[in-house]
């Protein structure tokens, strides 16, 4: 399948048409697409390390770091794969290297972090509340008294069941984000991305559930709001066809 560019025409296409051309239709439409010869993954192994080794961790640089990810390269391969080539290329291109790569794998960095609960640990199993989850949850209580605050972490495709927190006055729940990656969504309306240091209020009486990505942890603090009669309903969880459509 060849591989669709046109940064060359788009930046260029006036001033050198030529290189537009060449950089658009052979580097990437022909050689990059030459699949049964190399793999796009191992394409992008051999692209960033000689990058690299001429200390080229400029915008480009980063461009591949990002088509290495999407290629397959985890940001455990790509620390292993700079710290062999910095013997050959140099220390301290190494370093320049590393501090670009931490950028594009932040994400995995801090779902790596979720899966460990974050800066709140990952507690036990929420054996409790299990039949109200699809997928394994758990459960660091932070305070019982006063206002209720929980670590809940969600193993990747992990989610709630759709529910209602339930008040005569006050009540609802706040979310704090901590790491990994996830989704919240009201009833009738889309659903959006979590990340670390988003914050989402849920009003009382508002039907909703939240959880992980498909291919990351995730953790958030559940911040209880004080309230009169204050109950949680539970309801029918998000369906498999619905929850496979997000991204």
């Amino acid at each position: 399948m060849a591989v669709k560019q046109t940064a060359g025409r788009r930046d260029l296409g006036d001033f050198a048409p030529k290189f537009a051309e060449l950089n658009d239709d052979v580097l990437f439409g022909e050689v990059w697409s030459r699949e049964d010869q190399l793999s796009l993954r191992d394409r992008s192994l051999v692209t960033v390390v000689a990058l690299m080794s001429q200390g080229l961790v400029d915008s480009s640089f980063r461009y591949h770091l990002e088509t290495a990810k999407k290629n397959g390269i985890t940001r455990e391969e790509i620390a292993e794969i700079l710290t062999h080539a910095a013997f050959y290329a140099g220390w301290p291109k190494g370093w320049a290297a590393f501090r670009m790569a931490k950028e594009v794998w932040a994400d995995e960095e801090t779902a790596a972090d979720a899966a460990q609960g974050g800066m709140f640990g990952l507690g036990v199993s929420n054996d409790a509340f299990a039949q109200y989850f699809v997928g394994q949850s758990y459960l660091n209580r932070i305070t019982s008294v006063g206002v209720p605050i929980a670590n809940v972490t969600f193993e990747p495709g992990c989610r709630n069941n759709w529910h209602i927190h339930q008040a005569k006055k006050d009540g609802g729940q706040i979310l704090l984000c901590t790491a990994g990656w996830g989704w919240y969504q009201e009833w009738g309306k889309e659903p959006q991305e979590l990340h670390p240091g988003d914050a989402v209020e849920i009003l009382a009486g508002v039907k909703h559930w939240h959880g992980a990505a498909k291919d990351s942890w995730f953790s958030h603090l559940a911040v209880e709001v004080p309230g009169e009669e204050t109950a949680n309903e539970w309801l029918e969880p998000v369906s498999d066809a619905d929850y496979s459509q997000l991204d």
